[in-house]
Order: C-alpha cells, then structure tokens, then sequence
C-alpha cells in the first residue's frame, strides 16, 4: 500500500491532474464540495491518472478538507 496527499479544487472551471511533488498531487474538479461529490470525483480521477480501478484508491485522511490522503492499493 502506499499514500498519497491531494490538495482539492472544487467547484473548478476544469478537470485535471497535477503532480505537484513526490507522492503529492493537486486535482481541479467542476464537482462541489457537497454529498461527497468531490470526493467520489477525487477518487476516479487519481484513479484514471494512476490506470487503477476506482476500488484500488480509499480517502483515509480529510475527507471533509481540501488536503487529503488517499491510500492506494495494488500499485
């Protein structure tokens, strides 16, 4: 297993993945901060960026913040 720390843009005009740094990322998503929405759209986007399966990626840490830590299995 390995973690990884994302910061969350929210609400953003555009969708995408940044690599920021070793193990850190930054993902822009037009998706609100709202039902978990950015969430779930976090999770398939690192995924898809990663070439896993959205159940190989887990939210472990700010699931309510914009910095999070996402745990990845199977890499």
């Amino acid at each position: 297993m390995k973690t990884i720390r994302v910061r969350v843009q929210p609400r953003s005009r555009v969708t995408k993945v940044m690599c920021t740094g070793q193990g850190e990322y930054k993902v822009y998503t037009p998706k609100p901060a709202i039902d978990g929405e950015a969430n779930k759209a976090v999770i398939g986007l690192i995924a898809e960026h990663l070439g896993l399966k959205r159940s190989q990626v887990a939210i472990t840490g700010g699931e309510k913040a914009r910095n999070k830590v996402l745990e990845i299995r199977g890499m």
